[in-house]
C-alpha cells in the first residue's frame, strides 16, 4: 500500500466521489489501485484519507481543535509518503524537523 499527499489546498466539504475525481483529474492517478490519498485544507486544521479496499471507498476525516497539520514542501501535484511520515503527519510532528536513521528496506 501506497500514500500519496495531494499538495493542494483541498475542499473539506467534498466526499467520495469529489475526493475521487480529484484523484482521476488532479492527479491523473486512479483511485481504485489501492493507495490511499491524503488531502488537507486549506486552513490546514483538517485531513481526510480516501481508500478504495476493493468493494468500496474508505473515507477517514480528522479535524483539529488546536493547532495546524505540517504540510511537506513538494513541487508536484502529489508527494509520496512512507506509513510512518503520515502516522507522523497525523500526531502532529513537523516532517521537516524528522531525521531517519539508516535501516534495511527491502527492494
Amino acid at each position: 500500500m501506497r500514500f500519496w499527499l495531494y499538495t493542494a489546498p483541498a475542499d473539506m466539504r467534498k466526499g467520495f466521489d469529489g475526493l475521487a475525481g480529484l484523484v482521476r483529474n488532479g492527479l491523473g492517478d486512479d483511485p481504485l489501485r489501492g493507495d490511499v490519498f491524503v488531502f488537507i485544507s486549506r486552513s490546514r486544521v483538517q485531513i481526510k484519507l480516501l481508500y478504495w479496499d476493493g468493494d468500496g471507498y474508505v473515507l477517514f476525516s480528522k479535524r483539529l481543535e488546536r493547532g495546524r497539520f505540517d504540510m511537506p514542501a513538494s513541487t508536484g501535484a502529489s508527494r509520496s509518503l512512507r506509513r510512518d511520515e503520515l502516522l507522523m503527519l497525523l500526531e502532529g510532528v513537523r516532517l521537516v524537523d524528522t531525521r531517519r536513521k539508516d535501516r534495511y528496506n527491502r527492494p
